[in-house]
């Protein structure tokens, strides 16, 4: 896929650490240019000198859709295209369905799934110009069926993520853009480790047909393949990746 990407320009949102990171990395190692998205500027800029590079800081709250415009126009200033979208950016928390409030649930359901929209609408313009563009949503296993360790804004916003992959696929395929959803089931990273114990993760991991967690890597790979050439008939569909832990 290396050639794919050699003149590519890529946006990842939430790209500190976990699935974001490991996706950045893998872009980079394949040419990419990757602007990396966190919320401060010292933070993104930080992240960026870390990754080296053709890392480039994208900082900014993308719950607010006029940053998140004015980011997308400041990457498309700097290298004149935006090719690769990938909304990554989530929260996550096991608070049960009686004691969710108000405030985490609009948190949850802004960060995983309001902000993505944001960020689909302000990409459209620049990939229809250039006839060509990937968006990959980052949902989850939560949206396929429940989530194992979330509580339910997070499996309402995450499934929202992928109703979002197939409108967007539908009224955006005519314009040379694929949008495709990716699910990732228990992954070994940061959001996993705050959400449960060791003892917790090695007993449910111990249940799923491939008995451990998933590594943040190999979302990576999928994530790019689906931004490649190679995908360009794929689109609106949502590609499980959980180890077998959910058989549809």
């Amino acid at each position: 896929m290396a050639q794919d990407f050699a003149r590519r320009v890529v946006l990842i949102t939430g790209a500190a650490r976990g699935l974001g990171r490991a996706t950045a990395e893998r872009f980079l190692a394949l040419g990419a240019h990757v602007a990396v998205n966190v919320r401060t500027q010292d933070r993104a800029e930080a992240l960026a000198e870390e990754l080296g590079g053709n890392a480039h800081p994208a900082p900014g709250n993308i719950r607010d859709s006029q940053v998140v415009r004015a980011l997308v126009s400041d990457i498309v200033e700097r290298f004149g295209r935006l090719d690769v979208l990938v909304n990554n950016a989530a929260l996550a928390s096991g608070t049960r369905f009686e004691q969710l409030t108000e405030e985490e649930w609009r948190a949850t359901l802004d960060t995983n799934l309001t902000a993505a929209f944001f960020c689909i609408q302000s990409v459209v313009a620049v990939m229809k110009s250039q006839g060509y563009g990937r968006i990959i949503n980052v949902s989850s296993l939560a949206g396929r069926s429940v989530s194992t360790l979330g509580g339910a804004h997070y499996t309402a916003s995450k499934a929202g993520m992928l109703g979002l992959t197939r409108a967007a696929a539908k009224e955006l395929g005519v314009y040379g853009i694929t949008v495709n959803a990716v699910c990732p089931g228990l992954f070994d990273t940061e959001l996993t480790r705050a959400n449960a114990t060791q003892e917790r993760l090695d007993a449910v991991s111990q249940t799923f047909p491939i008995a451990r967690l998933g590594k943040p890597e190999e979302v990576a790979e999928l994530i790019c393949f689906l931004a490649s050439e190679s995908a360009g008939y794929l689109t609106g569909a949502s590609f499980d990746i959980n180890g077998g832990s959910l058989m549809i």
